[in-house]
């Protein structure tokens, strides 16, 4: 069932969405090859905590506060001290908070150093592909029309668009329905009206779009082993405009 979200709900969410933006903007400049995504994981939940949330994965017991997905981990990478980043990675790093019951998600893909320009270039579709997403979700459109954005663009470009995995409704728990798939004609398709909240995520890769999870029961990679990209935000739609809760620069 889709929860549509009472004005009320919504700037609960978008507290949580706005904490979000800040501690992403206050981190990254942190984050450098070195660091063990145990480290990052730690850096993260700290801020989540001192600042009266919960990280949201807690709720799905997950053993982290972040999914830090290095390289051909797509989602779910488990932090690690034993896995450190190096220059030339790319990094994902998708994070949800819990404030007073109102839940954000979003995530954002970094470029650890110098990387190789293919993989440059996957991190400036997908953000292509969030973008375009993001455009096409407004009310009176379907879920479809978010997919068809997506897929279009990555697949003009030759890359697998993970399929096994889509983005979904959020706010007053982590999964909420609609499904928001990535690539056109699977699932249910809806139509977008006022007072959803919905998490955009496209997860597109450098090769297959085919995906696995490893023996942690956790970490989905691409089959290939080619780099993967994620990006996503939490977007909440009103009878004329959708407005990008997670944004980075939101107003504040």
């Amino acid at each position: 069932m889709i929860h549509l979200k009472t004005e009320e709900q919504i700037n609960g969410i978008r507290k949580a969405c706005h904490l979000t933006a800040d501690m992403f903007n206050e981190l990254i400049p942190r984050i450098k090859a070195g660091m063990s995504t145990y480290e990052i994981d730690k850096m993260f939940e700290h801020y989540i905590t001192s600042h009266g949330g919960t990280p949201a994965w807690w709720h799905e017991n997950y053993p982290g506060s972040v999914c830090i997905s290095v390289n051909e981990a797509v989602i779910h990478g488990l932090p690690s001290k034993k896995k450190i980043i190096k220059e030339g990675d790319l990094v994902s790093l998708d994070v949800g908070i819990d404030l007073n019951g109102y839940i954000s998600d979003t995530t954002h893909s970094l470029l650890i150093g110098n990387v190789k320009p293919e993989v440059a270039k996957l991190k400036q579709v997908t953000e292509e592909c969030l973008k375009a997403g993001i455009a096409a979700c407004k009310v009176g459109n379907r879920v479809s029309d978010i997919s068809n954005a997506v897929y279009e663009i990555a697949s003009a470009h030759g890359y697998g668009v993970v399929y096994d995995y889509c983005g979904h409704g959020v706010g007053l728990e982590v999964h909420e329905d609609p499904s928001i798939p990535n690539c056109p004609g699977r699932g249910s398709n809806p139509r977008l009206r006022p007072g959803m909240v919905l998490a955009i995520e496209p997860m597109i890769n450098l090769g297959t779009a085919d995906v696995e999870t490893l023996a942690d029961g956790w970490t989905v990679v691409t089959c290939d082993r080619k780099i993967s990209c994620h990006e996503e935000h939490t977007v909440a739609l009103f009878e004329d405009h959708t407005e990008v809760l997670t944004d980075l620069n939101y107003k504040k």
